[in-house]
């Protein structure tokens, strides 16, 4: 089962936020979603998601309509992360992972075995086993958002979408939660901010500017110092490390002068 985007815009109060984007994953592969602010990542993951429809063109999941498709079944096949997910609520991290289960119970609840299950592997595979029990509001903000990427996992999803989950976390964490998305049994769509942080964990990126298709393919042959100064408008070397087989972005103060006629 594959998610994919064909040639699909999104008109969103008038403004033009995607403008003929395809997204076709290979499976189990991880795609970064790049490009400035407002260039259309978030909206792109919304309507990969089913919460919105394209104004044009579709969006299929293992070849299907996803505006045909029942709300509970993309869940089963679809796992999304957030930017932030937060809570009030004196909740334990087993309780938080659990909620991933909504989307396989039935009419007269689920099966608690499997759910069980389900939750168990998830926190195993995310290394949160022993913090099982931890109350959620005691985690810091990586462990939170290895939380996040558990309840995801105990949905048993075929594919996932993060929304920038990096962003208000050290390098460390960073790191560590990208290393963890790249190991999981699924594909991953993932906005990122971090050209150096797609180079190094992205099989595949797609580089947006104004909500359109600026690019595509491997880091290698995206990430140039031409294409970087094109749609962030910043002079940057690129750096090629043959022997680890991936690049390394260094960033130069200023912003490129915008020639005036």
């Amino acid at each position: 089962m594959t998610l994919c985007a064909e040639t699909v815009t999104w008109n969103r109060g008038g403004a033009l936020v995607v403008d003929g984007v395809t997204v076709t994953p290979s499976q189990g592969e991880t795609v970064g979603l790049l490009g400035p602010n407002g260039s259309g990542k978030s909206s792109l993951l919304r309507l990969l998601n089913g919460v919105v429809r394209p104004t044009a063109g579709v969006v299929t999941l293992g070849g299907e309509d996803v505006a045909t498709v029942r709300r509970k079944e993309i869940a089963r096949a679809v796992a999304v992360v957030s930017q932030h997910a937060d809570t009030d609520v004196d909740i334990t991290v087993r309780d938080v992972v659990r909620l991933g289960r909504i989307p396989h119970r039935g009419t007269f609840g689920g099966n608690p075995t499997a759910d069980d299950a389900a939750v168990a592997a998830a926190l195993a595979h995310t290394g949160l086993t022993s913090k099982a029990d931890r109350l959620w509001h005691t985690l810091s903000g990586g462990e939170k958002q290895r939380v996040q990427i558990a309840r995801a996992l105990a949905q048993e999803p075929r594919e996932l979408l993060l929304d920038e989950p990096t962003n208000h976390l050290d390098i460390h964490h960073q790191l560590e939660l990208l290393a963890l998305v790249t190991r999981l049994p699924v594909t991953s769509v993932i906005a990122l901010h971090d050209l150096n942080l797609a180079a190094m964990f992205c099989d595949a990126v797609i580089v947006l500017k104004d909500g359109k298709v600026v690019a595509g393919g491997t880091p290698t042959a995206v990430l140039t110092s031409e294409l970087i100064a094109q749609v962030y408008n910043v002079r940057a070397e690129v750096l090629v490390d043959e022997a680890k087989g991936r690049l390394s972005i260094l960033f130069e103060p200023g912003a490129i002068p915008v020639p005036t006629h």
